[in-house]
């Protein structure tokens, strides 16, 4: 796979790839969010009662939030440990930023 060097950030890319296994992991959270999400559709098409529409939505949240803690791992690992022994101690700032974001 080819890396795009572009200075959006929505386009950067990972220098050390995702293991198979993580990304497998990764995929199944993300499938079983889309499921409850799913649910979520049917329950309001259903009418269903508000109170347990709220806690589907709070049980979603939790499992996305999961999924970013492992990613926020993930990038404490590998990118900002990079970053760090490369010089670039920004990259503190922007970790910090992103331990804000997924509070």
């Amino acid at each position: 796979m080819e890396k795009k060097k572009t200075p959006e950030r929505c386009c950067r890319y990972k220098d050390t790839p995702r293991s198979e296994q993580t990304l497998k992991q990764l995929r199944n959270r993300i499938n079983r969010i889309t499921g409850q999400l799913n649910g979520i559709q049917k329950m309001l098409d259903d009418n269903r009662y508000c109170s347990d529409i709220l806690i589907q939505i709070a049980a979603a949240e939790s499992a996305l939030q999961s999924v970013g803690y492992v990613i926020l791992e993930e990038h404490m690992q590998t990118c900002v440990t990079e970053q760090i022994r490369a010089g670039n101690t920004e990259i503190i700032k922007e970790a910090v930023e992103l331990v804000k974001k997924l509070k």
